[in-house]
C-alpha cells in the first residue's frame, strides 16, 4: 500500500534585516529635541530659549537690566529728579555636545529589547548629562558665598547654616529657593528636626526628585554638585528660578553611517546649546562639610 505525502513548502525572503533599514535620522532628531528640554535636570528652574535656532553666529549676548534702586521722596511742586535705566551684558559662547552610539547587526537580530529606542534614550541622557554639568559649572560662578567650611565645629549642613546662607540674598519677601545638595549629605539632612519631608510639601513641589524642604529652601540630591575629596568640601548651591538660562541653538543633529566589515551601524548625535548664569543675584554657593 502506498502512501502519498502532500508537502507544502513556505518560502521565506532571503537576506538580513539590518538597523539600516529601521533608522530614520529626521525623525530621530525630531524626538530628541523633543526630549531633550524636558528631562534636564535644571530646566525647571532655568529660562530654556530655543529662539537662537537657525539664527548664524557663535557667540550671543545676554543682557540684564540693573536696577534703579528704591523711591525717592517727593516734595510737592518740586520736580522729581531721573535716573539712566542701564543694562549690563555679558556673552556666552554656543558649544557642541554630543555622542555616537554602535549597535552590531546581531543586537538587532537578536530579538532582545529596542536596540534603537534603547540608543535613542541612551542619546538623550548623555546629552542632558552633559548640558547639566554645565548648568553647574554655570551656576557655581555666583558671587554671592557662605563658606562654613573653616569653622572648626558646626561646618555641616544644617537649618541653621542654611538660614544663614539664604540670608545672602538680602531678600525682602520670601521667594521660591532650591537647595542642591550631594547625596552622601542627605542622611544628615534628613535627621535635622527642622527637616520636612516631600510628602509633607504636597502639590507644591517645584522640581522633580524634591526629597523634601529646609530653611523655606526645597531639597534636591543631585550627583553634580561639587564636592571635593581632598579638603571634603561640598559647593551647595541655592538657586532661585530665573538664575540660569539655557539656550538650544539648533535641533539635534542625527546621522547613521554603516560599516559593512564589521556589521555595524553608529548613531551620531549632537546639540548645539550653551548654559548661562542669567543672574548671579539668585544664586547663593553654601560652601561646607559634611
Amino acid at each position: 500500500m502506498s502512501k502519498l505525502f502532500n508537502i507544502k513548502l513556505q518560502l521565506f525572503a532571503t537576506g538580513t534585516t539590518a538597523l539600516t533599514n529601521m533608522v530614520n535620522p529626521q525623525v530621530m532628531a525630531d524626538m530628541v529635541s523633543a526630549e531633550l528640554p524636558s528631562k534636564l535636570k535644571f530646566a525647571p528652574i532655568a529660562s530654556v530659549d530655543t529662539t537662537l535656532q537657525g539664527q548664524p553666529g557663535t557667540t550671543i549676548t545676554i543682557p540684564a537690566y540693573n536696577y534703579v534702586g528704591e523711591a525717592d521722596d517727593l516734595t510737592e511742586g518740586v520736580a522729581m529728579g531721573t535716573v539712566v535705566l542701564e543694562t549690563t551684558t555679558k556673552t556666552a559662547t554656543i558649544k557642541e555636545a554630543g555622542k555616537a552610539v554602535e549597535i552590531t547587526d546581531k543586537a538587532v537580530n537578536s530579538g532582545y529589547g529596542d536596540p534603537l529606542g534603547e540608543a535613542k534614550n541612551q542619546i538623550v541622557m548623555s546629552i542632558n548629562d552633559k548640558i547639566d554639568s554645565d548648568c553647574v559649572t554655570a551656576l557655581a560662578a555666583a558671587t554671592l558665598t557662605h563658606d562654613i567650611s573653616a569653622e572648626v565645629t558646626n561646618n555641616f549642613i544644617t537649618y541653621t547654616a542654611v538660614v544663614d546662607a539664604v540670608d545672602k540674598f538680602q531678600e525682602e519677601d520670601d521667594e521660591a529657593r532650591i537647595l542642591f545638595i550631594h547625596p552622601s549629605q542627605k542622611t544628615r539632612l534628613r535627621k535635622d528636626e527642622n527637616f520636612i519631608r516631600a510628602s509633607d510639601l504636597g502639590d507644591n513641589v517645584l522640581l522633580k526628585g524634591t526629597i523634601g524642604e529646609l530653611a523655606g529652601c526645597q531639597v534636591v540630591a543631585s550627583n553634580k554638585v561639587p564636592y571635593d575629596d581632598v579638603t571634603g568640601k561640598y559647593t551647595n548651591l541655592i538657586v532661585k528660578p530665573g538664575a540660569l538660562a539655557i539656550y538650544l541653538k539648533a535641533k539635534a543633529n542625527i546621522e547613521d553611517d554603516r560599516d559593512i566589515l564589521k556589521r555595524t551601524t553608529v548613531l551620531a548625535a549632537s546639540e548645539y546649546y550653551v548654559a548661562a548664569l542669567a543672574n548671579p543675584s539668585k544664586v547663593v554657593k553654601f560652601i561646607c562639610k559634611n
